[in-house]
């Protein structure tokens, strides 16, 4: 569909705005808006976290009586239901908006189209569809949990130029150079979880916490509450193996999700701080499948998982994977060295097809993002 040249302009701003919101919005979806009288801005604002306004209120409010027949450009469906916050489609309507130009409808049972039928039936003209492939970009964690009850899933790699990800004896550091790994803190920074096997906790001793200043430098002015909340680090960890005095342990919250262990033991992970959760599968194994959908239920829209190849390859095997961010370094490192994914495929029918979403050099490394559904 063709629109107008103007409805892109302003759209383009409500999504830059949008992004403001892209590490602190927790369960709540990136939503920008931008109010416009006589080709003019006249208030704009973003949703920064949940239970704070929302981003029509903090235009209306900046626009004051001004908004009064003017357009507003918001990239989500405006919510029509009272949750911590009223609704933001009454709101618009209390300001005498005269044109509401949405590009994504919102998947939320609550919202569903019926925010735009309430402009509508309050005799504001509604446009929807601009721009729509950057809302679902932007929120597609929120989308895929409103519609499947489960968070989108990316999985990092890091390997080397003949696909090894670290030496027979588990050594990886590092692999990739600092840009590669700047941009790894990125995913980590807008994923409410992060996903790790009791494996790389015991090898690496990781932390898998956002570092603020390690961000790329074009996010270093977004908004962001990381000295105050990190992303859940999850470890999946059968049978309960994680040293008490782990780092990744040292800075809450932590999920360890095992298949089984006594009482004794996930009462030691609780006094530190820790939630324990058990998640059989089978063979005495974690179920996989369940733990993402118990993620989904306390609100967690993006997941990122950083692990060694056999837990890796567990999630793509299993089809859980959305996507593969993967950073090929310029090194060669042997063929005893570990694998980039542990799974089995027999034959070439089988083989699994990805789908290149982009490809972008960091520093002396390339990062593949690709599409496994």
């Amino acid at each position: 569909m063709n629109h107008k040249r103007e409805d892109l302009k302003y759209m383009e701003k409500a999504f830059e705005l949008a992004e403001q919101g892209l590490f602190t919005t927790g369960e709540n979806p990136r939503v920008g808006c931008v109010l416009v009288k006589d080709d003019t801005i006249i208030g704009e604002g973003f949703h920064l976290r949940p239970g704070e306004a929302h981003a029509e209120v903090h235009a209306i409010n900046e626009a004051g009586e001004q908004a009064r027949g003017s357009t507003a450009y918001v990239t989500l469906e405006p919510c029509c239901h009272h949750g911590k916050t009223p609704p933001c489609s009454q709101a618009l309507i209390a300001a005498g908006v005269a044109r509401v130009v949405v590009a994504n409808t919102d998947p939320n049972a609550l919202v569903g189209g019926q925010g735009l039928q309430q402009l509508k039936d309050a005799g504001i003209d509604v446009t929807t569809g601009v721009l729509a492939e950057l809302g679902a970009d932007l929120n597609a964690g929120f989308f895929k949990r409103m519609r499947e009850k489960l968070p989108l899933v990316r999985c990092k790699l890091a390997q080397s130029l003949d696909g090894r990800t670290a030496m027979a004896s588990g050594e990886s550091y590092w692999i990739t150079g600092e840009a590669a790994r700047r941009d790894v803190q990125y995913w980590r920074a807008r994923s409410g979880a992060i996903i790790t096997g009791v494996e790389t906790v015991i090898q690496d001793d990781c932390r898998l916490t956002v570092r603020p200043e390690a961000l790329p430098e074009k996010d270093h002015n977004k908004p962001q509450f990381f000295s105050e909340q990190q992303p859940l680090r999850v470890i999946i960890d059968s049978q309960l193996r994680t040293p008490l005095n782990a780092t990744i342990l040292q800075q809450q919250p932590v999920l360890l999700v095992c298949a089984q262990a006594s009482e004794e033991q996930k009462s030691a992970f609780r006094e530190i701080g820790c939630d324990v959760k058990p998640m059989p599968g089978l063979n005495q194994r974690v179920d996989l499948a369940t733990v993402l959908h118990y993620l989904a239920e306390q609100g967690i829209n993006e997941v990122l998982v950083e692990a060694g190849a056999t837990l890796a390859g567990a999630f793509v095997e299993a089809k859980l994977v959305d996507e593969l961010v993967i950073y090929t370094a310029p090194v060669l490192m042997g063929s005893s060295g570990r694998p980039l994914l542990d799974f089995h495929i027999d034959k070439m029918a089988d083989r699994l097809h990805i789908h290149t979403i982009s490809m972008q050099a960091f520093g002396q490394d390339w990062r593949l993002r690709a599409s496994l559904k």
